[in-house]
C-alpha cells in the first residue's frame, strides 16, 4: 500500500482533533484490513479531510466497495475516486459476454421489472429503460456492477412517477427518528421534475446518509442532490 498526502492540517472531528496525517494511516489501515479489496495499488492522498484515492483494482465492484471502505473512517469530510479498473486477463470478457450476462441477471432477479436494457462499450455498461420506484434503479447497478469484466456502469434508468415535497419531508423524518433519533427541522426539500434537492445542517454523516437514502425512497424521485452539512 502506497500513501501520500499534501499536507498535515488538523480538522475537528467530533470532540478530537485528527491531522491529515493521522487521517491518512487510519484510511490506510481500514483498506489494507479488508479482505474485499485489492489495496496493493491503490494511492491515497488527504488535504483538510478530504481523501483522493488513486491508482488501480481489478474490478469496478472494488472501486464502489474501496469508496464504501473510506467513508466509514472517522473525520473523513469528502472523497474523490479516481481510481481506474485495471481487469486480470483471466478476468477479461468481451462486451458481447458481458451484455448477455448482465440482461440475463437482470432478466433473472424477481423484485425488477422487465423494461431495462443494457448497452455495453468496452466494458462500461449503460443501463436505460423505466422502473416504478428507485430501489429497483438501485438494485439494478448493483447486479450488474460485480459482473466479470465490467469497468463502470452508467445508470440512466428513469423513474416513472413525481416526487411530492410532503412525501419526501415525511420520509426524511420518519427515517431520522427511526435511524439516529433526531428530528428533521433543519433540513429544507426542494423537488422539481423528479429532483430532489436537500439543505440544512445534520449533526453526522449518518444522518446526512440516511437523509439521502429517505429522500430516495419517495415515490418518483429520480435524483437527490444532498447538499447538506455536516455541523
Amino acid at each position: 500500500m502506497m500513501g501520500s498526502f499534501k499536507a498535515s492540517k488538523a480538522f475537528k472531528v467530533g470532540d478530537m482533533t485528527k491531522s491529515d496525517t493521522q487521517l491518512l494511516a487510519d484510511v490506510g489501515e481500514e483498506l489494507y484490513f479488508d479482505p474485499s479489496i485489492d489495496s496493493s495499488k491503490i494511492q491515497i492522498g488527504v488535504h483538510d479531510g478530504i481523501v483522493t484515492l488513486s491508482g488501480m483494482v481489478p474490478s469496478y465492484w472494488q472501486k464502489v466497495q474501496a469508496e464504501k471502505v473510506v467513508r466509514r473512517v472517522s473525520g473523513v469530510r469528502g472523497i474523490a475516486n479516481d481510481l481506474t479498473v485495471d481487469i486480470l486477463g483471466t478476468f477479461k470478457r468481451d462486451d458481447t459476454d458481458i451484455a448477455r450476462t448482465a440482461a440475463n441477471a437482470l432478466e433473472w432477479h424477481s423484485d425488477l421489472p422487465k423494461t431495462i436494457q443494457v448497452t455495453v462499450n468496452n466494458g462500461w455498461v449503460t443501463l436505460t429503460g423505466t422502473v416504478d420506484w428507485n430501489f429497483q434503479k438501485e438494485e439494478a447497478e448493483r447486479v450488474v456492477k460485480s459482473l466479470s469484466g465490467v469497468k463502470a456502469v452508467i445508470n440512466n434508468i428513469q423513474i416513472k412517477e413525481q416526487p411530492k415535497p410532503g412525501d419526501v419531508r415525511e420520509r426524511i423524518k420518519k427515517e431520522l427518528e427511526r435511524i439516529v433519533d433526531q428530528e428533521a427541522e433543519r433540513i429544507t426539500v426542494d423537488t422539481t421534475n423528479g429532483r430532489v434537492v436537500l439543505k440544512g445542517t445534520v449533526h453526522s454523516w449518518t444522518e446526512r446518509e440516511a437523509a439521502r437514502k429517505a429522500a430516495y425512497s419517495a415515490p418518483g424521485v429520480r435524483e437527490v442532490e444532498n447538499l447538506l452539512v455536516v455541523a
